[in-house]
């Protein structure tokens, strides 16, 4: 379905596969205010997706020429959401790194499937199941409450502050000097989030938001 071209802006992104990590992308983008591009080869996820996305297409992604009448390579972000197909993932991907788009995110099923997408012209390769699996495992298994780890062995976490930091300031307790992790805010229940600085009090019942190495942001939540 094809006959139409965009003309996308900076805050523009394509993204190729509306399943459901795709769509899940494609429309919490669209809510925070990106215009956004889905293409799907399904009419039926098109027609679904027509009135929530800022444009939805029906089309093959992976070739180039169908790709290039859409004006994708003029995005200067691009998604390839699609994970149970490699041969349509990679070669969609490859088709974005043809039209020159300079960010290309991609989701992965394996980490072959992950090396693939980076040697075919991906700037970024995601693994949604994995990330999750490690997410639930932490939450599940410590006294975390919110957890994120990136690619470099770095992690951000929400967890209960620790007994020796109550009723003291930052500095008081000097808690980056001891763990070894930044603590980039204070969360107090009803209130606003508070920027980590040396004299913010910790009070009891309070989450810290702590950064820093995984195994150090593990070793502070196990302190608490």
């Amino acid at each position: 379905m094809l006959g139409k071209k965009f003309a996308p802006t900076s805050n523009s992104v394509v993204v190729i596969g509306l399943g459901r990590f795709g769509r899940a992308v494609a429309e919490s983008l669209a809510q925070t205010g990106h215009e956004v591009l889905g293409i799907d080869e399904r009419p039926e996820i098109v027609q679904e997706l027509s009135g929530i996305l800022t444009h939805v297409v029906q089309a093959n992604t992976t070739s180039v020429e169908v790709l290039r009448q859409l004006n994708v390579g003029d995005f200067q972000h691009g998604v390839v959401a699609i994970g149970s197909d490699l041969e349509s993932s990679v070669l969609s991907v490859l088709a974005l790194s043809e039209l020159g788009v300079p960010d290309i995110w991609a989701k992965a099923v394996t980490e072959r499937h992950g090396k693939i997408l980076h040697r075919t012209g991906a700037h970024h390769v995601v693994y949604p199941e994995k990330t999750m699996g490690e997410r639930v495992a932490h939450l599940v298994t410590s006294k975390i409450i919110d957890f994120i780890e990136f690619d470099d062995d770095f992690a951000i976490a929400k967890t209960r502050a620790p007994a020796d930091a109550l009723n003291k300031t930052l500095a008081q307790s000097a808690l980056r000097r001891v763990y070894n992790v930044t603590i980039v805010g204070v969360k107090r229940p009803g209130a606003d989030f508070i920027h980590g600085q040396p004299d913010t009090m910790v009070l009891p019942g309070d989450f810290l938001i702590v950064a820093g190495a995984t195994r150090d942001v593990e070793a502070f939540a196990g302190a608490t």
